[in-house]
């Protein structure tokens, strides 16, 4: 069954906006309000943005889809083992949820520029999804706030299930192919020159494309740009196929990008990751990866 954590995390990011992702092409949210449009306030201390995400899991456990809705954008989405969940979706499935528990752990910060924030941490819960029990976790969650007008919302909630994945199949030997492009403002482009390079085996343009800060949460953990540097390097991208782009601007300096990746021998995957501007250079700040969750488990909308 669906891990319910998602569906509580949305309780953090308490309802989410994102259409099903549209075969291989980029769709920009025209909803999206340009930084020019935001107020200049202050950014939320880190207290501040930890306070809104466990308001949010206040909501969802008092089952309070109205609360919730209060907490996030108009163009609020999330990214569970489920797919892309807009926010009808995940605001219709809160009376299906009875979460008795819920334990936070590493809360953990990164600015992405001056009207937006991650935020990312670990859930273990105790609940029930339709009277059946949900796994308990741990599971690794990540949401994106964001100033609009004046006041921080929700914009984005990624949840991955910590566990041990298969192993990948064997890398080719290391010889590096070129790579041409540098990263800008359209981030599925971005996210296609990573999986050239990729493809190529050049994991010194890989580690160019990526900020200094850079954080990757996959099902086996955080890690920061050096350990995933070194990780890729141990996967055969080769025949890997990417599909279901969907782009979603933070603001002038920021986009979230959303794809399907298909590997032989290994589940089909969510991804996502955000680019932003960084002193006039475009670099990758972090990165997650969710597995589908298994045929078995019961459909459900999360958070």
């Amino acid at each position: 069954m669906k891990k319910i954590l998602a569906l509580v995390s949305l309780l953090t990011l308490a309802a989410a906006c994102a259409t099903q992702p549209s075969g291989n092409k980029e769709t920009t949210n025209a909803n999206a309000n340009k930084t020019a449009d935001m107020k200049t306030t202050a950014p939320p201390s880190e207290a501040d943005i930890i306070a809104k995400e466990k308001a949010g899991w206040d909501a969802f456990r008092k089952k309070d889809a109205d609360a919730m809705g209060k907490l996030v954008t108009a163009d609020y989405f999330e990214v569970t083992d489920m797919g892309v969940m807009d926010r009808a979706a995940a605001l219709a499935g809160v009376k299906d949820f009875d979460i008795s528990d819920v334990t936070f752990t590493d809360w953990k910060t990164l600015p992405i520029d001056k009207n937006a924030t991650l935020v990312y941490y670990n859930v273990t819960l105790k609940g029930t999804y339709k009277g059946q029990a949900v796994p308990p976790g741990p599971y690794h969650e990540a949401a994106v706030y964001v100033n609009r007008n004046g006041e921080w919302l929700a914009l984005f909630y990624q949840e991955t299930e910590h566990k041990t994945m298969p192993p990948p199949p064997a890398p080719k030997p290391a010889s590096p192919g070129p790579v041409t492009g540098q990263p800008g403002p359209d981030a599925m482009a971005n996210e296609k020159l990573v999986w050239d390079a990729f493809k190529a085996r050049n994991f010194d343009a890989f580690a160019s494309y990526l900020a200094n800060d850079f954080i990757e949460i996959e099902p086996d953990g955080v890690t920061d740009k050096q350990t995933s540097v070194k990780g890729v390097q141990m996967f055969d991208f080769s025949k890997s196929e990417l599909s279901d782009w969907k782009t979603v601007k933070i603001d002038d300096d920021a986009s979230i990008v959303t794809y399907v990746i298909k590997t032989p021998n290994m589940p089909k995957e969510y991804h996502s990751s955000i680019w932003a501007n960084r002193n006039g250079k475009w670099a990758g700040l972090f990165h997650q990866g969710t597995p589908e969750a298994p045929a078995d488990n019961a459909s459900s909308e999360k958070k």
